[in-house]
């Protein structure tokens, strides 16, 4: 009733024929009238889902001036989870990308019912996050200030404010809290009938109860869809159908991969209070004790996410329209007594409902958005973890962004679906990992932690040889990899459990990994890197690598270029080594998710009468990473060939034998700055190459190292990795890797316009390394990413990534550096002397610690180190 009612408020404006006539259609005609009405033949876009996601995607591209649209809804419109939705719009989050979203999201909310007519319910009421523990209040003070730089207000608070803010609430367990002021409540399905009603008034044309059967494709690329009341072609197909989104992608003539998988979500509604409680009342999270409670009517509305989640729909059972699924109090128990304690009024109260309802949840708690690898013109925007409302207003519009510009106007990497494989799509691996990730949203989240299902997906062919020596394992994009080696003299039970936002208890066996890199030789799998051969059959592989990527790759064979493929405005899509293997063929390694991402790049912007072979050999080789002085030993010893200097300068590639394995891959290169060797090792021989390595190498101490270590070395020689300190939005001149572009090559290439144009004009941002000063490494909190940075008092960017430097004994972090005009907040050029001349603070969770800022590696301070009289390094750790 309510649908119709509100349906009906739109259909009064009567300002689009689109939306006029599906609703005349609606009330007008009969059912079997309804159901035959005629689809349009083509359009320029087709969205599949009338939710919040879908409806926010059609209302910003209409907003862009995209008319040619239609948007398919199976049900009705808003009637899937969308309905369902708490109606919480929370803007505090770990990821900046998602505080944005959210924080975009709530602007646009507010002034929806002032631009469509139609009541959202949007209240703000603000949130208050509680904390049980000093680490909860830790994790909030980080969140907190992220929040504050980007202009959401938020402040932590005592439990006593609480108590004022909140009567009905027990404080006595509390150690802080945190306050977000203008945080709000909305009908979410209100919110989705007011897009819609908008995008409708823009040339949207609307229709419900028209469901998608699959997306056509012909060579590569988007032509249309076929629906059960006829095929519509088109250029772009948008997939926002949610829960149903995976079968709908594996659907398609060519299949696309959305891992996502649907959780039963419990919230119960009760009668209102004696004395109601006002619109107003602050909506409550309390992950400590996993629940959400708002006010509902005058009533309590609470929810939380259980321990033991109710994964369903694993076999691709379908609904139409989500009911409410079945009441389960047993299964809501925990969370009903979790309710009590922190508000004990409640236990008289008389309860409405127990709500239950599908939520779809993604391998790692990050919603899903982009283009698919696989096929041009198929975007998709889902999986929202339970946070669609906050996330849809931005979300719909970088969408937007991205299909009309080819980009959108954030990084949006951490959300990209190409950060996943179609080996994430398991239908075993994510059911057992929502099952992991919906307690997750309220479990505290440390640095470093890892997830623990799904795991060992992809291994090196010497994963069980390492485990069996102490190895301690991250993944990346399901790739299991070390990251550091426990001692057998280490209690391994207490380095599991080890959870901290300080120093962590592998602090002494990375730094004896680190010392073992830069004094003897240490050996490091890296497998999991991305690994590409590209070939022609001519001479023309030269001449597409050369308008594809920044640097100058008409180098002799075996020499190794450092370069990437950048974007029309400069920026990386991909940071890579290049070896010259022949005068047709060049061996290409990136980084771990760049796999994905990467090869579809590939594919799109070559040119299409090309003649250039890609093949994916990522599993076909064992990378190992020889670093270390007496590397060089190691390897002449296997190798019977002279490997110095003269004989094998760096950046060098040549295939030898190794032991009595032929045909392995050497490149003097190690990516930490340290002298050594990669070796990349055809799978067969992994295993003999790696105890010969680990045999001669006895006589040289060497030993068996991880990731960690590798960040520690990479970070303190300045070294920026690909998705933590770049992205597509960072140009080469801003992270000082003017070297790794010709710009005079005798060709152009993809970027060069904008790199032209930025050297003249100046850069808004530079990379810039920062040397903690006053930091105490056993008492203080860690820097570990995303703080924000001070410039003589003012908020100038975020750290990227950092690390504990071993050899200058200090934390040194990476970050950009903007130039914010005091008066207008506009950014200005930065330059070099604007970096040297500013006194610099990195803010821990509320805490500023005084820095040093260096545009170049600081090489200097670890050959002089010892000296007296160098009076940069003695006011360095002077403190």
């Amino acid at each position: 009733v309510m649908f119709y009612r509100l349906l009906s408020i739109v259909g009064r404006q009567r300002a689009s024929p689109g939306w006029q006539n599906w609703f005349s259609a609606r009330n007008s005609t009969s059912a079997a009238e309804a159901r035959s009405m005629a689809l349009p033949t083509q359009a320029q876009v087709v969205i599949c889902g009338g939710g919040i996601m879908g409806t926010s995607v059609a209302y910003h591209l209409s907003k862009m001036g995209w008319k040619d649209i239609v948007l398919l809804e199976q049900g009705r419109l808003a009637a899937g989870s969308t309905r369902f939705c708490a109606g919480i719009l929370s803007t505090a989050r770990h990821l900046t990308i998602e505080q944005k979203m959210a924080d975009y999201s709530n602007k646009l909310y507010h002034q929806l019912e002032q631009e469509t007519g139609i009541q959202t319910g949007y209240t703000r009421t603000g949130s208050i996050f509680l904390a049980q523990t000093q680490d909860r209040l830790i994790s909030l003070k980080r969140i907190n200030a992220g929040l504050n730089v980007i202009g959401i207000p938020s402040e932590i608070i005592s439990p006593k404010k609480v108590a004022e803010l909140h009567h009905l609430l027990n404080v006595h367990d509390l150690v802080g809290a945190m306050h977000v002021p203008e945080d709000a409540v909305v009908s979410s399905a209100d919110v989705a009938l007011a897009l819609a009603s908008a995008a409708s008034q823009n040339g949207v044309q609307i229709y419900d109860r028209t469901s998608v059967l699959h997306v056509m494709v012909k060579k590569g690329q988007v032509t249309g869809v076929e629906t059960d009341k006829g095929q519509i072609e088109c250029q772009y197909f948008v997939n926002c159908a949610g829960q149903w989104a995976y079968e709908l992608g594996l659907s398609n003539e060519e299949p696309v991969s959305i891992p996502l998988h649907a959780c039963e979500h419990f919230y119960l509604l009760t009668r209102p209070l004696e004395t109601p409680l006002q619109s107003s009342t602050p909506t409550i999270v309390d992950a400590d004790g996993r629940i959400y409670i708002r006010n509902w009517q005058g009533g309590i509305l609470s929810g939380g996410f259980e321990k033991n989640p109710k994964p369903i729909f694993t076999e691709g059972k379908n609904q139409l329209e989500i009911q409410n699924l079945q009441e389960d109090w047993d299964h809501f128990e925990p969370l009903l007594s979790s309710l009590l304690r922190r508000m004990p009024e409640l236990e008289t109260l008389e309860i409405m409902k127990l709500v239950n309802c599908p939520e779809t949840f993604t391998p790692d708690m990050r919603c899903i958005m982009g283009e698919s690898p696989a096929v041009q013109g198929y975007f998709v925007l889902a999986g929202m973890n339970s946070a669609g409302l906050s996330f849809g207003g931005g979300a719909g519009k970088y969408l937007a962004e991205w299909m009309v510009h080819g980009y959108p106007s954030e990084n949006v990497w951490e959300l990209d679906l190409k950060r996943f494989g179609a080996l994430q799509s398991s239908r075993t691996f994510l059911r057992h990992r929502v099952m992991e990730v919906m307690p997750l949203m309220y479990d505290l989240k440390v640095p470093r932690w890892d997830f623990q299902t799904g795991r060992q997906l992809r291994t090196s062919p010497l994963y069980d040889r390492l485990d069996a020596q102490g190895a301690r394992w991250m993944e990346k994009h399901g790739f299991e990899r070390p990251k550091y080696f426990v001692p057998p003299d280490k209690d391994l039970l207490a380095l599991e459990q080890s959870k901290t936002f300080y120093k962590p208890d592998w602090f002494d066996i990375v730094e004896s990994e680190v010392k073992c890199c830069k004094e003897a030789v240490c050996v490091i799998d890296m497998s999991s890197f991305t690994k590409f051969e590209l070939t022609s059959t001519g001479d023309q592989a030269l001449e597409v690598l050369q308008y594809l990527f920044s640097n100058d790759l008409d180098v002799p064979v075996g020499h190794i270029v450092h370069t990437g493929m950048l974007n029309e405005g400069g920026g990386y899509e991909n940071d890579c080594s290049m070896a010259r293997l022949n005068k047709r063929s060049f061996f290409m390694i990136s980084p771990t998710d760049q796999q994905v991402h990467c090869w579809a790049w590939l594919k799109k912007h070559r040119p299409r009468d090309s003649s250039l072979l890609l093949e994916d050999v990522t599993w076909k080789y064992t990378a190992l990473n020889l670093i270390g002085p007496r590397a060089v030993d190691v390897l002449s010893e296997l190798s019977y060939a002279p490997m110095t200097p003269d004989h094998f300068p760096s950046l060098f590639c040549k295939e030898m034998s190794v032991g009595y394995a032929n045909g392995i891959r050497v490149m003097s290169m190690t990516h930490t700055g340290e002298p050594g060797f990669m070796l990349y090792i055809p799978i067969e021989y992994a295993l003999h190459v790696y105890n010969e390595v680990m045999s001669v190498g006895q006589k040289y101490g060497i030993r068996n190292a991880g990731y960690y270590a590798l960040r520690s070395l990479r970070i303190e020689k300045f070294f920026a990795f690909w998705g933590q300190d770049i992205n597509n939005l960072t140009t080469p001149l801003e992270c000082g890797r003017e070297s790794r572009v010709k710009l005079e090559k005798g060709m152009d290439f993809i970027g060069r316009d904008s790199l032209l144009q930025q050297k003249q004009n100046g850069v808004y941002k530079r990379l810039t390394m920062f040397i903690l000063d006053d930091h105490d490494t056993d008492l203080d909190l860690w820097p570990w990413w995303g703080e924000p940075i001070y410039r003589n008092g003012q908020y100038v960017g975020k750290t990227t990534s950092s690390a504990y430097s071993y050899s200058l004994e200090r934390h040194v972090c990476l970050g950009f550096v903007h130039n914010f005009s005091e008066d207008t907040g506009e950014e200005q050029v930065v330059t070099a002397d604007f970096i040297n001349r500013g006194e610099y603070e990195i803010d821990i969770a509320g805490y500023r610690f005084q820095a040093k800022a260096k545009l170049y590696p600081v090489a200097s301070l670890f050959t002089q180190k010892r000296r007296k009289d160098d009076m940069e390094l003695s006011d360095l750790h002077g403190k």
